[in-house]
């Protein structure tokens, strides 16, 4: 067994005897990257490749392009370096930690520095010491609207350093060892896929055919349905429910108006089978907005824009906090007697909800919005509302059994990425050898 020494670094514990510590800014020269002026068009969409810290993940080993090129004249008009390929860029803010290794020259953005090898190390090692650094990095940050770690703390952050030769066998031995661990992880995010694929077929053939597949079938009239049962009809959802909109966050109150904080609901909140309360953001409000826009048990909410894919998704509210208000990218609507909530929540989901907000939205090229006139002009396939609420309570069992699986393979998952970070870091710090 190799003899072993306390590296003085408390993340990095003991090391082996042979290696040392070495400074960031000693292995690379780190750069920064810059942003044109966005709103000259002459600066954009040129030859040059250009990437910020959203174009890429941590478990993106390599990076080639971003989402848009720079021209020569948006290149020159600011601040940002040519990184030569077979860099490190890191991620300096949101996220803190990212890296990847860009595999062509390319520039970045203000969010990345990049760290250009002095020929003292091997670059791959080194992606791979700084990939699972990332809460280090993060106790590193500093800023109040979101936390940035600074070119200089960056490159004063102390790495481990063994002999060249010892670089280039762990590194080998991880390409080995992580490649078979994202295989596995590849393996089991496509059994998820399949999941949800199926959840979302089960959901659209539940609420357009129902449950009894022997009953007689009729065209619906509406291209985005299809054949529905015959004893069913079609409705807009402007007869079955109202639809209110959310306040508008920023409103100005008069002068010694007594506020009140109350929790409201964002577009992130709402997601298609529930609503996400981990991160729930609080509004001061004067009394009476309070009583307008606070959520009332059994409504449901739709998202107004966002994501083209995740548009007008609903989820029924079921009073988890009480009282709480909802912002104007949500609209809540109250069905009547001929609509069951949780029937609508799942249409708005299936592809007939999918298919009616895509095509109906105004969209940009990631994004969507849709209105209140178009969520009422909404037409669905209305069965009776006995029929209606059997439907809706055995989509709730069958999806809870598909989400429990979903749930298990994603925990799976989980632990595969910690044994791949936790493998990584016994390597890169000599914990354990390669053989």
């Amino acid at each position: 067994m190799r003899e072993m020494k306390d590296s003085g670094v408390e993340w990095i514990g003991e090391i082996p005897a042979s290696w040392s510590i070495i400074r960031t800014k000693f292995l690379f020269n780190v750069l920064s990257g810059a942003t044109p002026e966005s709103t000259k068009a002459e600066n954009w969409d040129g030859e040059i490749r250009w990437i910020t810290p959203a174009d890429y993940k941590t478990n993106d080993v390599y990076i080639s392009c971003g989402r848009r090129n720079l021209s020569q004249v948006g290149f020159e008009s600011c601040s940002t370096n040519m990184i030569p390929a077979g860099s490190i860029i890191f991620s300096k803010r949101a996220p803190i930690g990212s890296v990847a290794i860009n595999s062509v020259d390319l520039c970045t953005n203000q969010g990345c520095l990049s760290c250009v090898s002095k020929g003292e190390g091997l670059v791959k090692y080194y992606y791979y010491v700084m990939s699972v650094s990332t809460e280090q990095y993060e106790l590193l940050g500093s800023g109040t609207t979101f936390k940035e770690i600074s070119a200089q703390n960056f490159s004063n952050f102390n790495l481990p350093c063994p002999q060249y030769e010892d670089q280039v066998a762990i590194s080998k031995y991880l390409d080995i060892k992580c490649s078979q661990v994202d295989t596995l992880i590849t393996n089991v995010q496509a059994q998820i896929e399949k999941l949800k694929a199926y959840k979302q077929s089960l959901i659209t053939e539940i609420v357009t055919k129902g449950l009894d597949p022997t009953v007689p079938m009729k065209d619906s009239g509406v291209e985005w349905i299809g054949t529905i049962p015959e004893h069913w009809g079609t409705a807009k959802l402007q007869y079955c429910a109202q639809i209110r909109s959310g306040i508008t966050l920023g409103k100005k109150y008069p002068k010694g108006t007594k506020m009140i904080e109350r929790p409201y609901l964002r577009v992130a909140n709402v997601q298609s089978g529930g609503v996400l309360l981990d991160n729930v953001k609080t509004v001061e409000v004067s009394a009476d907005d309070d009583l307008q826009y606070r959520l009332s048990v059994g409504e449901v909410l739709m998202t107004e824009g966002g994501d083209r894919d995740k548009l007008g998704r609903g989820c029924v509210w079921e009073g988890q906090i009480a009282p709480c208000l909802h912002q104007n990218h949500i609209f809540a609507l109250q069905t009547n007697d001929l609509l069951d909530p949780q029937f609508l929540a799942y249409m708005t989901v299936s592809d007939v909800g999918r298919v009616y907000f895509d095509i109906t939205a105004i969209k940009t090229t990631n994004l969507a919005c849709t209105n209140s006139s178009k969520v009422l002009a909404f037409r669905f396939p209305l069965p009776k509302m006995d029929e209606q609420i059997e439907l809706a309570a055995y989509l709730d069992k069958r999806c809870a059994q598909i989400d429990r699986l979903i749930s298990i393979k994603q925990t799976k998952i989980e632990k595969l990425e910690q044994y791949k970070r936790s493998l990584i870091y016994e390597f890169v710090t000599g914990k354990k050898e390669v053989c």
